[in-house]
């Protein structure tokens, strides 16, 4: 089953580091999509299937966490898995961020942190090479 994948985040390198990040995983992708907000991350759930989101918390225009607010009140889209990975690391927003069903990877990130934490919110079993 190839992952369609929509990685929101308002640095253009940092998405092109978690793409980067995503092929190196041996994870099986689809489509990818990018957003550089949580408004336009919630433009492109509208307009793509998606079967997970990346996003970062603190973005101009949207925040990650209310695009998450947001995906909650939708029922097409409440189900999303969600990894969000943010330099953020207070306690209280982890917290949050975990009872709102997101998992969290802290930067900098590995290939294999990525790999491990989809394949945890996903249910996803096999191996760590990638195979299932």
């Amino acid at each position: 089953m190839a992952i369609n994948v929509l990685i929101v985040d308002d640095s253009s390198v940092m998405r092109a580091m978690i793409l980067k990040s995503l092929r190196m995983s041996g994870l099986p992708l689809g489509e990818t999509h990018q957003s550089a907000n949580g408004q336009e991350g919630l433009e492109t759930l509208n307009r793509h299937w998606v079967d997970l989101v990346i996003a970062d918390i603190n973005m101009p225009v949207m925040t990650g966490e209310e695009m998450i607010d947001r995906m909650k009140e939708h029922p097409e889209m409440k189900d999303i898995p969600i990894v969000v990975i943010s330099t953020e690391g207070s306690e209280t927003r982890l917290e949050q961020l975990q009872r709102k069903g997101a998992a969290f990877i802290h930067k900098p990130f590995s290939p294999e942190k990525i790999r491990d934490t989809i394949k945890t919110i996903m249910k996803l079993g096999g191996s760590d090479d990638g195979t299932n």
